[in-house]
């Protein structure tokens, strides 16, 4: 697999290696010896799965530290625009995010770190989303932010005006009014 870094310090696309014949593909989604040649010591301890319809958009979560979580994110089927919001203090990208297309069929998998809000909006007419995370959910230390906050200027790649959002996220805070303790480089 390669390791791609990102303009975002620590957020990473992982791109497998896909091996494919008359049979279909094969390919490793995670393998901790090649996370590990590059100092990526993650204990992932939580699998989640979501499907979601187009126009969905799920996010932008994340939880307080110390259960914040990182993320190795993928699609399984369809497609998604995937994006990260860096909200550590102290880092040279703070308030900046970045997104990626992430399809069945691409098989790209992004690493989202923690101190980062998460969220995705669906392409395609359905998509089955799938995820590590190296913490617990915490619903004492959930929070969000707005999907639509203008500061940000996310370009989700559907119109905000048909988009689906959950009554919760619907309330969320933009981002300079959102509770955040994530400190760059700890």
């Amino acid at each position: 697999m390669e390791i791609i870094k990102t303009e975002i310090p620590d957020l990473l696309i992982i791109q497998p290696r896909v091996f494919e014949d008359e049979r279909g593909y094969f390919f490793e989604s995670y393998n901790e010896k090649e996370f590990l040649k590059h100092n990526l010591n993650l204990n992932f301890i939580q699998d989640n799965e979501s499907k979601s319809g187009y126009g969905v958009i799920r996010g932008l979560h994340y939880q307080l530290a110390p259960y914040s979580q990182t993320k190795l994110v993928r699609v399984i089927e369809g497609k998604v625009f995937d994006v990260a919001v860096d909200l550590r203090e102290g880092s040279p990208t703070f308030g900046k995010w970045r997104g990626i297309e992430l399809s069945a069929e691409n098989k790209i998998q992004f690493l989202i770190p923690r101190g980062f809000a998460h969220g995705f909006s669906v392409l395609s007419e359905t998509a089955t989303f799938v995820y590590k995370c190296d913490n617990l959910y915490n619903p004492e230390a959930e929070r969000g932010l707005n999907f639509n906050d203008p500061s940000l200027n996310i370009d989700w790649r559907i119109d905000p005006k048909n988009a689906i959002i959950s009554p919760k996220d619907k309330v969320l805070p933009n981002f300079k009014e959102a509770e955040r303790n994530f400190k760059f480089g700890k």
